[in-house]
C-alpha cells in the first residue's frame, strides 16, 4: 500500500521498500516472471495479440525471442523442470511462429534464439 503525501497524491515507495520487497522473491520467482514478460512481450510484436498486427514488429520479435531463449538457457540449472518445460514449450510456440510470420524464413538453426535452443523445422 503507498502512503499518501500532504497533498493527497500517493507517493511511489522509496529505494529501501522496493529493496526489502525484492528481497524477499525467491530467484526462481524472478527468473520466471522476467521470461514470462518476455514472452508477452514476443507475442505482441509477432502479432499474436488480439490487436493483430497494430503491434506487429518482427525485428523486435526477434530480439525478445533470442533474449527469452538465452535466459532460459542460462537459467536451466536454475529453475526445476517444474517451471522450465512450459516456458520452453512457449519458447519454441514463438519461434515457430517467427519462423511463420516471416517473408523470408530463416535457415534452421539461424532463427531467432536458436543458437540456444538448436534448430527448428516446420
Amino acid at each position: 500500500m503507498s502512503e499518501t503525501s500532504p497533498s493527497g497524491t500517493p507517493e511511489s515507495p522509496g529505494f529501501d521498500d522496493m529493496t526489502r520487497d525484492i528481497a524477499e522473491v525467491p530467484a526462481v520467482e524472478v527468473i520466471v516472471t522476467v521470461a514470462v514478460n518476455l514472452m508477452s512481450a514476443a507475442a505482441v510484436k509477432l502479432g499474436l495479440t488480439e490487436e493483430g498486427d497494430k503491434y506487429k514488429d518482427l525485428d523486435e520479435a526477434r530480439k525478445l525471442v533470442h533474449a527469452l531463449a538465452g535466459l532460459l538457457d542460462a537459467s536451466g540449472t536454475e529453475i526445476s523442470s517444474f517451471h522450465a518445460a512450459p516456458l520452453r514449450d512457449g519458447l519454441k510456440s514463438l519461434q515457430l511462429a517467427f519462423r511463420e510470420a516471416s517473408l523470408v524464413p530463416d535457415e534452421p538453426g539461424q532463427g531467432p534464439g536458436e543458437k540456444y535452443t538448436g534448430p527448428l523445422y516446420g
